[in-house]
């Protein structure tokens, strides 16, 4: 008998706020944009380089925020938004473990 592993409750509101949180194509290009700069960003260098303008971009960093996927950093008066390298690489994981393959990896994003 093939023994199927199970997701908890717990873990299927985390990996559903995962997917939720990358619906939105200009989530992705602001994760793609922080990955690839490898260093914490302002709001105000952030929207120098996106295409969306600053209520827009503190909009979306919100939402990656309470996913953790973006880690927010106070300096000051001001906060400084960095990729959460740990939360993005155990997504795999989720997929994994939707698939009965694995116990998931959601621990390291909460």
């Amino acid at each position: 008998m093939n023994e199927t592993r199970s997701v908890s409750d717990e873990n299927a509101r985390v990996y559903a706020g995962w997917f939720k949180a990358l619906a939105d194509p200009t989530r992705i290009h602001l994760l793609h944009l922080l990955a690839t700069e490898r260093r914490p960003m302002s709001v105000g260098e952030i929207v120098e380089r996106a295409s969306v303008g600053q209520s827009t971009v503190s909009h979306h960093l919100k939402i990656l925020a309470e996913v953790r996927f973006v880690l927010p950093e106070r300096q000051g008066t001001s906060t400084r938004y960095a990729v959460n390298r740990t939360c993005l690489t155990v997504f795999p994981e989720a997929v994994r473990a939707i698939l009965g393959e694995s116990e998931g990896g959601a621990d390291a994003c909460r």
